[in-house]
C-alpha cells in the first residue's frame, strides 16, 4: 500500500494535480489570503485574544 505522501506526489504529477497546484499558488500570493492566514496562525499561537 502506498503511503499518503506517495499518493499525493503521484496526484500532483497528473494534469488535474498541476492545475490545482497552480490555483493554490495563486491563492497563496493574494495579500487578503495571506492576512487571513496570519490571523488564523495568531489565534492558534495564542497571540490574538477574542472579546
Amino acid at each position: 500500500m502506498a503511503s499518503l505522501i506517495d499518493r499525493v506526489r503521484s496526484y500532483l504529477r497528473t494534469p488535474q494535480g498541476q492545475r490545482n497546484m497552480e490555483k493554490a499558488k495563486a491563492m497563496a500570493r493574494d495579500p487578503r489570503n495571506q492576512q487571513k492566514l496570519r490571523g488564523l496562525l495568531d489565534r492558534f499561537r495564542g497571540g490574538h485574544t477574542r472579546r
